[in-house]
């Protein structure tokens, strides 16, 4: 079991799985920055978590529910959760469904599903029940795919937080190698793939540089 202040942000398994050292540069030196995608992902999560919640159809819709695993050190909002009917023995019983929204289109690199894979993880924790599948929209396509939480993308999944642990325990910020990936990423100039000593954090880099810019030329500390 994790202690409150060790929990660490679902979205963080995203951005390990794109990259360790974007991870790094968010979660451990706490540097960010925006870009047109990350604009308009937050924009669309917005959208997605700002409407109060309601019924249709005999299901219930919650948006913008706060997530949190204690087992896997985790936290986090869903956009949202739907819970539809069971179907079971127990007619007021109703089966957990996690639905979170992304601005682009089904990533190759599996952090998509990743992420709604620990949403349900969460909600398991929370409501003391099996969340079996959810679904990841996508703004592009303008369409829903339903994702099955089977054992391979558990694995997938424990993995990642395992981690995801690992490297925020470590403080260390894996170095920089370039990649075709890197133009999409908001920390483009703040990671400077292929410019920085293997030995150098960004942050450290970028007060180094303001203070050669300001005429303050000496050792600095971390």
């Amino acid at each position: 079991m994790f202690p409150e202040d060790d929990l660490l942000p679902i979205s963080a398994l995203q951005h390990l799985l794109f990259c360790e050292r974007q991870c790094a540069l968010i979660h451990v030196e706490r540097l960010w920055a925006e870009n047109r995608l990350t604009v308009e992902g937050r924009h669309l999560h917005e959208k997605a978590d700002s409407g109060k919640g309601n019924a249709r159809g005999g299901v219930r819709i919650v948006r913008g529910l706060m997530l949190r695993s204690l087992v896997h050190g985790l936290y986090g909002k869903a956009d949202v959760v739907e819970f539809r009917p069971s179907g079971g023995a127990d007619a007021a019983a109703a089966a957990p469904f996690p639905v979170e929204y992304k601005r682009g289109k089904p990533k190759k690199d599996g952090s998509d599903v990743v992420q709604l894979c620990a949403q349900a993880l969460c909600l398991e924790e929370m409501l003391g029940t099996t969340v079996p599948a959810g679904a990841m929209f996508y703004g592009v396509t303008r369409r829903r795919v339903e994702i099955t939480f089977d054992d391979a993308l558990r694995g997938l999944t424990l993995r990642t937080i395992e981690r995801l642990h690992e490297l925020i325990r470590s403080r260390r910020t894996p170095p920089a190698v370039k990649e075709k990936k890197c133009d999409r990423c908001s920390l483009l100039n703040l990671c400077l793939p292929g410019a920085l000593p293997g030995t150098e954090s960004a942050s450290r880099y970028v007060r180094r540089s303001l203070a050669i810019a300001s005429g303050v030329d000496g050792p600095m500390s971390e």
